[in-house]
């Protein structure tokens, strides 16, 4: 089944649980598995609500019998890692953290991870460490090839 069909048909219980839908695909090894991955508004996502939205879902499309061969599904966050697809994600998410790659340099780097300090008028301002010193930078939008959320290590 089509998977904007799939979509519509589970939308109105990710707005009642209050999440969104991140991505849904289909993924094909020796079975087919329809993966849904789920986020709450800030950006956050536990085990137990993947299991209640999974739960939820399973009842929707077992009563719509939408698909016609069989299938797991599987119902996950996106990962603390996840691309960022929408800058507007940075200003959901409490002192995001990401990792950016630039189509031409800054400061003569192509890749940049460090604290979104502001985000305004189509530029991130960044701050990073170089060496032992905190610096910043700023980056316009138009500029960055690859955003993702990166984890403090």
């Amino acid at each position: 089944m089509d998977i904007k069909k799939l979509q519509d048909m589970i939308e109105p219980v990710l707005e009642e649980m209050d999440i969104r839908l991140y991505e849904m695909k289909w993924i094909r090894q020796k079975e087919s598995v329809l993966q849904i991955a789920i986020l709450r508004k800030d950006g956050t996502m536990d085990l137990d609500t993947c299991a209640d939205a999974s739960e939820r879902i399973s009842e929707i499309l077992d009563a719509n019998d939408p698909i016609d061969s069989e299938y797991t599904l599987e119902v996950c966050s996106p990962g603390a890692e996840r691309e960022i697809r929408d800058l507007s994600e940075l200003d959901t998410v409490k002192d995001p953290y990401v990792f950016i790659r630039l189509k031409t340099p800054v400061k003569k780097m192509t890749e940049i991870k460090g604290d979104v300090t502001s985000r305004q008028d189509g530029v991130l301002v960044i701050e990073y460490r170089d060496k032992a010193a905190r610096r910043t930078v700023e980056i316009n939008e138009d500029n960055i090839e690859f955003i993702r959320f990166a984890v403090r290590i």
